[in-house]
């Protein structure tokens, strides 16, 4: 992620922790995420590209070690 910003993020847990993003702030601002549009995982991160109820798309990730999330807006979808 070419500019990380720690965000605070609200999720779905479902049969494990921290599942999927809801909603996020990022700057000050609350979105709701609208659609996953892709998501992966690494060692120690979860990706996930969504889209937001603004309908610009962002790049949220979560590190499970620091159980800290970080998120920066993309391009338009």
């Amino acid at each position: 992620m070419a500019e990380e910003k720690e965000i605070l993020v609200w999720t779905y847990s479902g049969y494990k922790a921290d599942e999927r993003p809801l909603r996020f702030n990022l700057e000050g601002r609350d979105f709701a995420v609208m659609e996953i549009v892709d998501r992966w995982y690494g060692e120690r991160h979860d990706y996930f590209k969504v889209v937001a109820d603004d309908a610009e798309t962002y790049l949220i990730k979560w590190d499970r070690v620091g159980d800290v999330w970080y998120g920066e807006r993309k391009t338009r979808s």
